[in-house]
């Protein structure tokens, strides 16, 4: 068994698993319209989806401090806990009446907010990184899809919209204690592991501040990039049925699962090409180019939709133009720029800042959404915003080019080369 554990597919699986099992307590909701119920004038499905997020920006501002500071054996007790929780607040959702079971949505997001960076604890710091950790983002691309179609598919067996998210839950509950179970057995980096990409230890707060004031404007144009996809990301996510009805998509269960599958294909490609670069600066490099290739999909796929490009694959398009730069932070830019400073330092923490300001944001967005009144559609909106959004993402990415062009120009000695022997891929 031991060489089973060992086998980088094992940590994959169990990585990929597990996160995408965590969608079905978070976002199962989202297929439901809820159009019958108004607060306060304002929107219930709108108020639900900002009350889970606001519970998952407080997670993932509490998750800077929780995740770069958490010992690697207290990961699983922690997800077991978090899991748990986030299906008992489903649970009340179901028993509460409306509107005043907005708060439980709330509570949902607190502790799933905090998954991702405890999953990411166990993939982080291996000759492997990247083409682990692209698995593990493909399943929150595929995971939304597939968790709005089991949605709809209870939806359409008389499940009402109150107890759908709960029974969505249920039937995620047993194969998310597998894939957790799973995540126990993940071996920690080994010594050719630590000396290709550092260690990866705990940091705390000073650590935390001394690492970011180092590289301040380049770790703030990379979280600005990261603030612009998860705006998009999470519009096309979250109001998918009204972006597919503003395209005049005929909307099937399949539908959401059948668009996603093909994006985290070609996203999953696309940074996963990063394991095959040994150089850490070379592949910083070219995963900052296909953030600009992502960023530049977005206008372009406006443009051919209205040149005449089908509805579908227009969908598709965007989805790679969001992810790829979304997935890119993921996977290698924060990883590989601690492999080539080698800094006392781990993911956790950069990504759990770069998503706190990306939820917060969002928020941010919702609310300007409503203090703003305006005739124009969330399809409407969602079309221009892919062409402003992917301009000045473009433009920053640049910068940041720029700016790790100067700060590591002494970075590029081989301090990657593996020795002979070893290998970087999977």
């Amino acid at each position: 068994m031991q060489k089973l554990y060992k086998n980088p597919a094992w940590a994959l699986i169990a990585a990929f698993g597990t996160y995408f099992c965590m969608y079905g307590f978070r976002k199962p909701y989202t297929a439901a319209t809820y159009t019958d119920v108004a607060f306060f004038g304002m929107d219930y499905k709108y108020l639900l989806i900002i009350a889970q997020t606001i519970g998952y920006v407080i997670a993932k501002w509490a998750g800077i401090k929780i995740v770069s500071e958490i010992k690697p054996g207290q990961r699983i007790i922690a997800l077991l806990g978090l899991i748990f929780f986030a299906e008992f607040m489903l649970l009340l959702f179901g028993f509460v009446p409306r509107p005043f079971n907005i708060l439980c949505l709330l509570l949902n997001g607190l502790p799933l907010g905090v998954v991702f960076g405890l999953i990411l604890g166990f993939l982080e710091g291996k000759q492997n990184t990247e083409a682990l950790v692209a698995g593990l983002c493909a399943s929150f691309i595929v995971s939304d899809g597939v968790s709005k179609s089991v949605g709809s598919l209870l939806l359409d067996h008389g499940v009402s919209e109150n107890w759908m998210p709960f029974f969505a839950g249920l039937l995620f509950m047993i194969p998310t204690l597998l894939f957790i179970s799973m995540l126990k057995y993940v071996p920690l980096p080994t010594p050719a592991d630590i000396a290709s990409r550092s260690e990866r230890t705990p940091m705390k707060g000073k650590a935390r501040l001394a690492f970011f004031l180092k590289y301040a404007p380049g770790l703030g144009g990379i979280i600005v990039i990261y603030l612009l996809v998860t705006l998009l990301r999470s519009v096309r996510a979250d109001f998918a049925p009204e972006l597919w009805k503003g395209l005049g998509y005929p909307q099937t269960p399949e539908l959401f699962t059948q668009s996603e599958l093909m994006v985290s294909f070609g996203v999953v490609i696309i940074n996963g090409l990063a394991i095959f670069i040994l150089n850490h600066y070379k592949a910083f490099r070219f995963s900052l180019l296909t953030c600009l290739g992502g960023f530049g999909i977005l206008p372009l796929s406006v443009w051919a939709l209205q040149a005449g490009l089908g509805k579908f694959p227009f969908m598709v398009l965007v989805g790679l133009g969001v992810y790829i730069p979304y997935v890119a932070v993921h996977t290698t830019l924060f990883e590989r720029l601690i492999a080539i400073t080698k800094e006392r330092a781990n993911i956790g923490f950069l990504m759990y800042l770069a998503d706190s300001v990306g939820y917060t944001g969002y928020i941010i967005l919702m609310f300007f959404r409503y203090l703003s009144p305006s005739a124009n559609s969330i399809y409407s909106i969602f079309l221009r915003s892919c062409i402003f959004l992917g301009i000045c993402g473009g433009l920053i990415v640049l910068f940041c080019n720029w700016y790790f062009k100067i700060k590591l120009k002494n970075s590029e000695r081989p301090i990657t080369q593996l020795s002979p022997g070893q290998s970087s891929h999977i």
